[in-house]
């Protein structure tokens, strides 16, 4: 490749970067604060250390920009909706009185007050704080956090460019706040938001940035022309600003489609583009609005969201592509590099070989690095990298690991009618009531229970073999006692074991299946301080031996009530896992699910009688553009309804969902054909039962009524209403009653008032019931 004008102003950069630390010291420092161990002056130290500690890496690694304000204590749009003072007037007085404690209590909320709702990054497996708006809301600039950490990169020595979520996308994914009318339109607010924005901006141009970041993730999903008409008069109105930084408007996840012409015209110096696979019709696009002239192009063509190394090829003819449609075109990945894992290095218990097949944030940087210097100087100066990367992507794909003609036989062999149950609800309904006799309003959990110190302690015991096999195992029994008497004494109706043998909802799956590949630490920011580490799907799947059923089993010799089997759904397995991008989704999707199959007909055949399938991610995994909706949701029901369609009648199907936004496809859940659902509902103020009633949904459900990501004990009062609310939709027959998710997180004196506070508000409007 030669050397031209535009090439030779290539820079390397990236969007943002994980915030956790290495050995996840951020975590660490925060929940010690909350706990009173660590002070508020120590977490802010820790903090900054890790900022500076990433932005070195970063430019050690040739990234010749790095961003700032990426950096959160919870959540990058919490950190927005306190940068514009949208902060709800429940939690102003705790804000006032100190602005960590109360921005944590936005977070998590207080035993008094209620936490903002917590939602999925458009398709991603982080969560974001929704805000919340109203016709009254008054916005306030603050930009004390962008511009302390933009002069913490400037006292280092580098080039910085501080990140902000815009100003549109922010306005699309707030909701109205309590009390405020359902179909108020938060975007209505832009005209008074946008002086806000005015303001930051020209707070940041005053402490020296010569560019700023504008996120606006929102415009790659389908757009009405009003919204894309108020993109366009934002970036206008802000365009012609004179006491700015230059803006670089930055979009990623997908194609932008109609917002690209909208934002190519826009009076901003630069773009920030998706080029990879998902969002290829970026460039075609781009060629067809004229490109850039005159502007910078940030070209995210390193994937951002999943670890498998980059065509390094590839790319670089995408590159050279773009080097005609712009100014100057820089190198960077599709998105933030928040949501992939550090550092690949530090696994030391995955072949050398395979090791080289998995880019992390780290590597990600190189390649970033390599890309930009190629397209600067020719690719004679990467000439080494090239050639490493062409060997790795060779052996990846010749790998024996790859491909199992056994599974693939099989999966070839699946027809229609092994994904369909064999008798229609009305009659398994009938056969569930008449085998399992619950009462009205069942209740029950979603699965995990807290995991306690002593838990904790003997798994870490045994992984430092400190312990054997038969202690650790001793330490579980004795756990699904626990789980299992206080579910009795409780009240609880259909049981769980608590799940204490897993260390995580998908992991614990992934290590006893065949193809899949497990990290030491892998470790990516689903919200807040929790952390999970999706394990690998780098080959074909299958289940050499049963997973669940021992200590399933083992609980139910404990009780004669029902215990659920539980199980992570295929969707789920694929979405939070980093899955393999050299086959179609669907093909994957499918191997899992026969995988699961064999575990739910054991299950079944072992005595089990009621069956939970989770598929919390079918949501989050649904394509940003509509266009893409129809092929997905066809694979993604067809691989759950091939997982559970081998059952008996009398076998009770549960499925549960948590933390989506549920009205889309809600004709989806009813296609998954599952006996019953549970779903989160507490903090949307049963917003989904509504949205099913709506549909004329015909099966049982359980909108939760327990909001378990915050350490506040919702009183029997409070949960009575909430399913007083669910009923106003949902029939009676047809209720359950259930916390919104499972209560891994949770400690066990807040898990035991809620739950008996849950069962108590269950019994109140049971005799409620039979006394009207």
């Amino acid at each position: 490749m030669t050397t031209d004008t535009a090439a030779a102003a290539a820079r390397a950069t990236v969007y943002g970067y994980p915030r956790q630390g290495p050995a996840r010291e951020l975590k660490k420092a925060i929940e010690g604060y909350w706990k009173g161990h660590v002070g508020a002056d120590a977490l802010r130290s820790t903090a900054a250390g890790l900022r500076r500690a990433n932005w070195h890496e970063l430019a050690d690694a040739g990234i010749g920009e790095v961003p700032t304000g990426d950096f959160s204590f919870y959540d990058h749009v919490l950190d927005a909706t306190v940068m514009v003072g949208a902060i709800p007037e429940r939690h102003r007085p705790a804000v006032e009185a100190d602005a960590l404690d109360g921005y944590f209590a936005m977070a998590r909320g207080t035993q008094d007050v209620a936490p903002l709702e917590m939602t999925k990054w458009f398709d991603t497996n982080y969560h974001y704080l929704v805000p919340e708006l109203g016709p009254g809301t008054v916005f306030t600039a603050d930009s004390a956090k962008q511009i302390a950490e933009f002069k913490e990169a400037l006292a280092l020595g580098l080039p910085a460019r501080p990140v902000l979520v815009g100003p549109v996308t922010y306005l699309l994914l707030a909701k109205p706040a309590p009390g405020v009318a359902a179909d108020f339109e938060p975007l209505t607010l832009l005209d008074r938001l946008l002086p806000v924005y005015a303001e930051v901006l020209a707070d940041l141009r005053e402490a020296g940035a010569e560019w700023v970041q504008l996120d606006e993730p929102a415009l790659v999903q389908d757009r009405t022309p009003a919204e894309l008409n108020a993109a366009g008069r934002a970036y206008r109105d802000l365009g012609t600003l004179t006491d700015r930084p230059k803006m670089l408007v930055a979009s990623y996840f997908d194609r932008l489609g109609d917002a690209l012409p909208v934002l190519a015209g826009a009076p901003v110096e630069g773009l920030a583009l998706d080029f990879t696979e998902s969002a290829a019709a970026n460039l075609d696009a781009l060629a067809a609005v004229g490109g850039l002239p005159g502007k910078r192009l940030v070209a995210g063509v390193v994937n951002g969201r999943n670890i498998w190394v980059d065509d390094l090829e590839k790319s670089l003819a995408t590159l050279g592509t773009l080097l005609g449609l712009a100014d100057r075109v820089d190198v960077a990945a599709s998105c933030s590099l928040l949501h992939v894992p550090v550092d690949a290095a530090l696994e030391r218990d995955i072949e050398p070989q395979i090791l080289r097949w998995l880019a992390f944030a780290r590597q990600k940087t190189a390649e970033i690095a390599a890309l930009a210097r190629g397209l600067t100087q020719g690719t004679h100066t990467i000439s080494a990298q090239l050639a490493a990367n062409r060997a790795d992507l060779a052996s990846r794909t010749t790998s024996a690991l790859t491909r199992d003609p056994a599974v693939r036989a099989r999966t070839a062999a699946v027809s229609a009618a092994d994904a369909r149950r064999a008798q229609p609800y009305a009659e398994r309904a009938a056969a569930q009531r008449g085998s399992l006799g619950l009462p009205l309003l069942p209740t029950t959990t979603i699965g995990s229970f807290p995991q306690t110190a002593e838990l904790r302690t003997a798994r870490a015991g045994l992984r430092a073999g400190r312990i054997d096999d038969a202690a650790y195992e001793e330490r579980v029994r004795a756990e699904i006692q626990e789980v299992i008497a206080f579910q009795e004494k409780a009240g609880i109706d259909v049981l769980v074991h608590g799940e204490p043998e897993r260390n995580d909802m998908v992991q614990y799956f992934a290590e006893q299946l065949t193809g899949y590949l497990a990290t030491q630490h892998g470790w990516v920011q689903s919200y807040g301080t929790r952390y999970v580490r999706p394990p690998i799907l780098a080959g074909d799947i299958s289940r050499p031996e049963p997973m669940t059923v021992r200590w399933t089993t083992y609980a139910q010799s404990l009780t004669g009530r029902p215990v659920k089997g539980m199980l992570t759904g295929p969707v789920t397995m694929l979405a939070w896992s980093f899955v393999r991008d050299d086959q179609p989704l669907a093909d994957t999707a499918r191997q899992v699910a026969l995988a699961l199959r064999d575990e739910v007909d054991d299950l079944e055949t072992s005595g089990t009688s009621v069956i939970q399938v989770d598929e919390p991610a079918l949501r989050e995994t649904l394509p940003l553009r509509a266009a893409d909706h129809a092929a997905y949701l066809a694979w993604a029901t067809e691989a759950f309804r091939l997982t559970t369609s081998g059952v008996r009648p009398d076998t009770q199907v549960h499925t549960h969902m948590c933390y989506a936004e549920f009205g889309d496809i809600v004709q989806a859940i009813d296609d998954l054909d599952a006996d019953v659902i549970s779903l989160e509902a507490a903090r949307s103020h049963m917003q989904v039962a509504r949205e099913l009633a709506a549909h004329g949904y015909p099966r049982e459900a359980g909108p939760g009524v327990y909001d378990i990501h915050s350490p506040r004990v919702p009183g029997a009062g409070e949960a009575a209403a909430l399913l007083r609310k669910g009923l106003e939709a949902i029939p009676a027959e047809r209720l359950w009653v259930n916390p919104d998710c499972g209560l891994k997180t949770r400690g066990w004196p807040e898990t035991r008032a809620s739950l008996e506070n849950l069962v108590a508000a269950a019994r109140t409007v049971r005799g409620e019931l039979s006394a009207s």
